[in-house]
């Protein structure tokens, strides 16, 4: 008997491939009300199921677990039956199996993993390339298990890493790595170790040259590398200046111009050669790939532009929820002191410290809200110009009154948005139509 626990997407998902495989299996949850119950009724009406909590006879009957990437496996009862020795799996792991000979593009990381992994999607497409794009982005991977395309972009979270024993990508790649999810590890090596399992068995690793952390623990066949600095080798992607033009380059080769993209900030630079690096493990037309780009469309509240008004730009980063995606984004727009910049919702206990050199170097105005606005307070008061705001709404009228021209304002909250938003994308929603609203 299969034990499937958590009845969200990815539960059901457990559901469908039970049934169509005529698995025997048992769907339990600790909510008493799960997001899917209504769902996995008229899906298996039938099955057996518990919810509210997680019977210890059930973990005995069972011959394997599917855990859902929202459960942690440090829960008491599965914990113990992981010690016991009962294998375990996710989503990932069940698709891998099933999926013999299709080359897969493994993508994680902290933060950019959905743009990088939509623009290697998109990439590929335009060079002709039959790519199908899953994952943690939004399509889950069990919903395109029987699918023949000439190769999956995955999207792989820490938690689904976790769950997952034998990926064996042809590229994989830790886009970038800080704390995130310490709500969840109990420290930060945990979490890193969840990431670099992404490069188990895998056939190429693709390193962010301006990150260590994302250098392979596990050996794989070859090493390429991607970052904004000239490419020392051969096997390198970065950018090479040439009488007042950059390139995007591999070795020492110029492929195009990087003035030929309408992208904002510098750190879509990286997220675009990172894409080339992978994207190069399956074609080699690397003109071809950096073409396709000039019709991609970027993922809504990343780093996405809202509008200019008074000579003044307004960026969305909702999706920035950590402390290293506020970095980077930050790092994206700054020229000198010119950044106004919207922070706030819940911490998920980061440690804020590594804000404090970028407060003081490119922040000119630090408005914070939230559930932990004081923790930021604390944080930033030495360093910037700070001042606690009531909420978002009243954040962004703030910020309207004491932005001038060539600045930019940027919501980047380095936080989860639970406090006061259904998700990231609302809270990016509600800051837009307050922007487009002044």
């Amino acid at each position: 008997m299969k034990l499937i626990i958590g009845l969200g997407k990815t539960g059901l998902s457990f559901v469908n491939y039970c049934l169509t495989r005529h698995l025997d299996f048992t769907v339990v949850d600790t909510r008493d009300n799960p997001p899917c119950a209504d769902e996995l009724e008229k899906l298996a009406p039938n099955c057996r199921k518990h919810f509210g909590s997680l019977p210890e006879a059930l973990f005995e009957q069972a011959n394997e677990l599917l855990l859902s990437p929202g459960v942690s496996l440090k829960t008491p009862e599965i914990k113990q039956a992981i010690l016991k020795g009962k294998p375990f799996a996710g989503d990932v792991e069940l698709f891998v199996r099933a999926n013999k000979q299709t080359p897969i593009i493994a993508i994680t990381g902290s933060n950019a993993k959905s743009t990088v992994t939509s623009m290697v999607g998109a990439m590929l497409k335009s060079v002709g390339v039959n790519a199908i794009v899953a994952g943690n982005i939004g399509l889950p991977v069990l919903g395109v298990i029987n699918k023949k395309p000439q190769v999956f972009v995955l999207e792989l979270s820490s938690f689904q890493l976790e769950t997952t024993h034998s990926l064996k990508a042809k590229a994989a790649t830790i886009l970038n790595v800080c704390e995130d999810h310490m709500d969840r590890y109990e420290k930060f090596q945990d979490y890193l170790d969840a990431k670099q399992r992404i490069y188990y068995g895998a056939e190429c690793a693709i390193v962010n040259r301006e990150d260590l952390l994302t250098k392979p623990s596990y050996v794989t066949r070859k090493i390429k590398t991607f970052g904004l600095s000239q490419p020392k080798f051969d096997h390198g992607y970065g950018i090479i200046e040439d009488d007042g033009q950059a390139y995007f380059a591999h070795g020492t080769k110029k492929i195009i111009a990087v003035d030929e993209f309408d992208f904002k900030g510098r750190h879509q630079y990286l997220n675009i050669l990172a894409a080339l690096a992978l994207s190069s493990t399956i074609t080699k037309d690397e003109e071809g790939l950096l073409n396709g780009l000039k019709t991609y469309h970027a993922l809504p509240h990343r780093c996405q532009f809202v509008r200019s008004l008074n000579k003044v730009d307004w960026i969305n980063d909702s999706k920035g929820t950590n402390v290293g995606a506020a970095i980077a984004a930050v790092k994206g727009f700054a020229i000198k002191k010119n950044i106004i910049l919207l922070m706030g919702g819940q911490s998920k206990g980061a440690d804020l410290t590594p804000l404090q050199p970028l407060l003081k170097n490119h922040v000119k105005k630090l408005l914070v809200y939230g559930e932990d606005a004081s923790l930021f307070q604390a944080m930033a008061k030495n360093y910037v110009d700070v001042e606690k705001i009531e909420n978002l709404e009243m954040a962004v009228n703030q910020a309207n009154a004491v932005a001038h021209e060539k600045d930019v304002v940027l919501l980047s909250p380095a936080c989860a948005s639970f406090d006061g938003f259904k998700n990231f994308a609302d809270r990016g929603n509600q800051f837009m139509a307050w922007v487009n609203a002044l």
